[in-house]
C-alpha cells in the first residue's frame, strides 16, 4: 500500500478584518471571487480594444458590477434550483445565506449570459463579440474558484485505487477511504488547460472577426471539461440515487450537455458565416 496524503487541513479563513464587533471573517472562497472578477476586468479591458474594437473601457468598468450580479445571483439561484429546490422551498430565507456555502457554475453562467445580454444592449454593444471577449478570461476565475473548493475541503473526490500515489482523505467526507483530489483536477481542466484552449484560438488570424467562434469554443471546452471531471467527483449524495442520475450521469454532466450543443452551435455558425468586415491587411490578428 502506498501512504495515503492526508489533506492539509486549511482554514479557511484567509484573514479577519477587526471591527467593534469582533473580527470579520474573509475566506478563501470570497478571495477567489473576488480575484477571478478583478483579472477578468483588468484582462477585458485589454481585449475590448482589439480590432474590430466592441466596447470602451469605461463600458467595461460599468460592466463589472453587472457581472458580480450576474455571477452572485445566478450561482446562487441555480444551486438552490438545480441541487436543493425542495430543502430552500421549505425554507425561503435560507436561499439568502450565501455565506452558508451553496453556489452553482450553471447558474453562474446563466446569470452572466442574462446579465451581459441585457448590459450590451443597452449599450449597443455586438453580444457575441463581447461574449467572445468574455470568455478568455472567464477561466481564469473557475480555476481559482475550483482551488477554493479544494481549501475548504469540499467537493471531494470519487474512492481512488489503492495504488495512486496522490490519492487523499477528507475529513469532511466523514470516512478515511482514499480519494481523488478532484477539485485540483477540475481546477487544472477547467481553469488552466481551458484558458490555453480558449487564449491559444484567440490568437488565431481574424478570430475576432468571426463573432462567437470564441464563445462556442469556451462553452464546448468547459461541459467537455467539467464532464470529464465529474467522473472523479464525489455526486451530491442530497440528490436522487445519491447523485447518480438519469443513465449513470451527474447533475454536472448533464447541465454541461446543453453548453456542449450550444458551442458546438456557435463554432459551426462562426465558421460558415465567414469572417465580419475583415480588412484585407494590416492589423488584424
Amino acid at each position: 500500500m502506498i501512504a495515503v496524503i492526508p489533506f492539509p487541513n486549511f482554514d479557511p479563513v484567509a484573514f479577519r478584518i477587526p471591527t467593534p464587533f469582533g473580527g470579520l471573517p474573509i475566506r478563501w472562497y470570497a478571495l477567489a471571487y473576488i480575484a477571478g472578477l478583478l483579472i477578468g476586468f483588468w484582462g477585458l479591458r485589454r481585449l475590448v480594444r482589439r480590432p474590430p474594437a466592441v466596447a470602451t473601457a469605461a463600458q467595461v468598468e460599468d460592466f463589472l458590477t453587472w457581472a458580480t450580479l450576474g455571477v452572485v445571483l445566478g450561482g446562487r439561484l441555480g444551486y438552490v434550483l438545480f441541487y436543493q429546490a425542495g430543502t430552500y422551498f421549505s425554507h425561503p430565507l435560507a436561499i439568502l445565506q450565501v455565506w452558508t456555502g451553496g453556489m452553482s457554475f450553471h447558474g453562474g453562467l446563466l446569470g452572466v449570459c442574462i446579465a451581459t445580454s441585457i448590459f450590451c444592449y443597452r449599450n449597443k454593444i455586438p453580444l457575441l463579440g463581447f461574449a467572445d471577449r468574455l470568455s478568455i478570461v472567464v477561466p481564469v476565475g473557475l480555476g481559482l474558484g475550483r482551488c477554493a473548493n479544494f481549501i475548504n475541503g469540499e467537493l471531494w473526490g470519487r474512492p481512488a485505487p489503492y495504488d495512486l500515489p496522490w490519492a487523499m482523505t477528507f475529513p469532511n467526507a466523514g470516512d478515511m477511504i482514499p480519494r481523488h483530489p478532484s477539485q485540483l483536477y477540475q481546477a487544472l481542466l477547467e481553469g488552466l488547460l481551458l484558458f490555453l484552449l480558449v487564449f491559444g484560438v484567440s490568437r488565431l488570424r481574424g478570430v475576432f472577426f468571426r463573432p462567437g467562434l470564441l464563445t462556442g469554443v469556451f462553452l464546448a471546452g468547459y461541459a467537455c471539461a467539467r464532464i470529464t471531471g465529474e467522473f472523479f467527483r464525489q455526486p451530491d449524495a442530497f440528490l436522487a440515487n445519491h447523485g447518480f442520475l438519469w443513465a449513470g450521469a451527474t447533475m454536472g454532466q448533464l447541465l454541461s450537455v446543453p453548453m456542449l450543443l450550444a458551442g458546438l452551435f456557435l463554432i459551426a455558425r462562426a465558421v460558415n458565416i465567414g469572417a465580419v468586415a475583415m480588412p484585407a491587411s494590416g492589423d488584424h490578428d
